[in-house]
């Protein structure tokens, strides 16, 4: 463990406290200030039932936090002039073409993808048996088969696009703004434009070049995969497999089955410290991946008035931006770029006070939508400012 006083006792006491109550089972934290490591801590159990501890080095199912990843990859090729923001999706995905209500197929693009902006949302487990019509796009996907990149072990990237395609879109491309399925549409499209699988994007864009040797698509040593536990009372289950979580299908078996497509959205495995290493990348200006002018336009706020989910945030090229820290509620300072994943993860970097954190458990949601990481938070912004 790495930490000094008065930051060190007081996330130290957040964790603890969260391990004692069973709400977590095991955890990572690491934090940075100005590039130096000012916390660090493994903590709990990767495998609480075999009393395997969780070390730096633990592997973690990643979730959303591919997301900022492959976002980095797409920019890369706008980069290299591979393609453009603003060019049409059809044009690396020529046979998907998703409508909206009135059967027409509007134009995405790249840029639509990036920003949460095309039209896309999440599968959604239905609470009651529905007349298919009479349900939000969310449940029809559910009702197409549709993956969230969680589930569905095996499934081929062709066929989660045709059955993606199959629902119309929840807006217009451009006119709202929804978390979803875009970036498995993207990590297709990045696949179909350079050639090859997302994985080896990826890893030639982003995850190579920064040296990211733990974080991929695929797993080489199952031994340093934390196993899955899910919210429960009075204390964190093992995740069963398939397993439902406040709408949400999760299959932690997935990793394992080489013939499930890469989800652009959900599929990357790694570890804390990997993560850090993207995070101080971005902080400092993108070398090697990004040049600092992309940077810049990506960790603006893309989406102008639109609403999204949180109030005082937008978003931007590669994650959450904070536009309006009272709005928000939170100590981060304006212009922190947010990031999270569903099976136990939240991440961050505050330009501002020069932070990059990151927290990783193996426990959905808590640790990524619960008490926990805000209390993390807080602890290291009480701790450093």
């Amino acid at each position: 463990m790495v930490g000094s006083q008065p930051l060190g006792g007081l996330i130290d006491s957040v964790i603890d406290e969260a391990l004692g109550r069973d709400t977590i089972v095991g955890a990572v934290v690491l934090v940075r200030q100005d590039g130096d490591l000012v916390y660090e801590r493994a903590a709990g159990y990767a495998d609480r039932e075999a009393g395997t501890r969780t070390t730096i080095r633990t592997v973690f199912r990643l979730a959303s936090l591919t997301k900022p990843l492959v976002a980095a990859t797409a920019l890369g090729l706008v980069e290299r002039g591979l393609w453009g923001l603003d060019d049409p999706v059809i044009a690396f995905l020529p046979e998907f073409r998703p409508v909206v209500e009135d059967g027409t197929a509007p134009t995405i693009t790249i840029r639509h993808l990036l920003t949460h902006t095309a039209g896309f949302g999440y599968p959604e487990a239905p609470d009651l048996p529905q007349a298919l019509d009479a349900v939000p796009p969310g449940e029809r996907y559910w009702a197409a088969g549709v993956s969230n990149g969680l589930d569905q072990p095996g499934l081929p990237m062709q066929e989660e696009l045709r059955r993606i395609a199959s629902v119309p879109l929840y807006f217009r491309p451009g006119s709202g703004w929804r978390y979803g399925l875009a970036m498995d549409v993207l990590g297709a499209a990045i696949a179909a434009a350079r050639g090859g699988s997302l994985g080896d994007a990826v890893a030639e864009f982003v995850t190579g070049p920064l040296s990211m040797t733990d974080t991929t698509f695929s797993l080489a040593d199952r031994s340093r995969l934390a196993v899955a536990y899910a919210d429960g009372a009075p204390r964190a289950t093992r995740m069963t497999d398939p397993q439902i979580i406040q709408g949400l299908q999760f299959s932690p078996g997935r990793v394992f089955d080489a013939r499930s497509f890469h989800s652009g959205g959900a599929g990357i495995v790694g570890t804390a410290p990997d993560f850090m290493t993207f995070l101080e990348a971005i902080r400092g200006g993108g070398a090697p991946i990004l040049t600092p002018e992309v940077v810049r336009a990506a960790s603006a706020n893309q989406v102008g008035s639109l609403r999204v989910e949180d109030p005082g945030w937008g978003f931007g090229l590669l994650s959450a931006v904070l536009v309006d820290p009272l709005a928000g509620s939170t100590p981060h300072r304006l212009g922190t770029l947010s990031w999270g994943g569903v099976y136990g993860h939240q991440g961050f970097v505050d330009p501002v006070l020069g932070l990059s954190a990151i927290i990783c458990t193996n426990t959905a949601v808590e640790g990524c939508m619960g008490q926990f990481p805000i209390d993390v938070r807080d602890a290291i912004y009480a701790g450093l400012t």
